[in-house]
């Protein structure tokens, strides 16, 4: 018997679930928007995985290690409840050895997606990915997912760029309005169950 699969919304860390400064590495640099816990507890409510996706090529370029990283996730783990932090630790031009390759999990590559599909059961035809930046926009057309662009972190300046999203919400907190509103709206195959 095929085990269900639900969707997932996909997030950007930096700009959506807390507010963008340069080089984060330790846990108390971390400053949440208001609400973000609140937010993934609603997104979960109705029946979606929160998984969010980031780019840390601070990793590479040795401004700041894994392990500092792994805690500051956890703690965004602990403080909003979504359910898995992936990251990217490469850049081409790092000063890192180990890091500096052209991998497949840096976005707008998929490899964080694929990987997020082989640990949670995903239905990818139904998730989305919320994001700041133009590179979050492209990693979820990439997936065939669909794109929401918020206006916090640097979703002003990326709108000065030709971007394709799909949608665009002021904060996280508009984004479950339009995510409620879409569920609402369209009726998804099955019931879906809190995660």
């Amino acid at each position: 018997m095929e085990k269900s699969r639900y969707p997932a919304v996909f997030l950007d860390r930096d700009g959506v679930l807390t507010i963008e400064r340069k080089r984060i590495s330790m846990p108390d640099e971390v400053e949440l928007y208001e609400g973000v816990a609140e937010a993934v507890r609603d997104i979960h409510r109705m029946g979606y995985f929160v998984i969010v996706t980031t780019n840390q090529s601070g990793i590479a370029r040795g401004l700041f290690s894994e392990e500092e990283i792994r805690q500051l996730h956890d703690r965004l783990k602990a403080e909003t409840g979504v359910d898995e932090i992936y990251y990217c630790p490469h850049h081409i031009d790092g000063k890192i050895e180990k890091y500096r390759i052209n991998c497949n999990c840096r976005k707008p590559k998929i490899g964080m997606i694929e990987q997020a599909m082989s640990d949670f059961p995903i239905d990818i035809n139904h998730s989305w990915m919320v994001g700041d930046r133009e590179t979050d926009i492209q990693f979820g057309k990439n997936a065939g997912i669909r794109t929401v662009l918020v206006r916090t972190g640097y979703g002003e300046e990326t709108l000065k760029k030709n971007i394709d999203y799909d949608d665009i919400v002021d904060d996280i907190w508009d984004f479950v309005r339009l995510i409620r509103k879409n569920d609402n709206e369209q009726s998804i195959e099955g019931t879906r169950k809190e995660i």
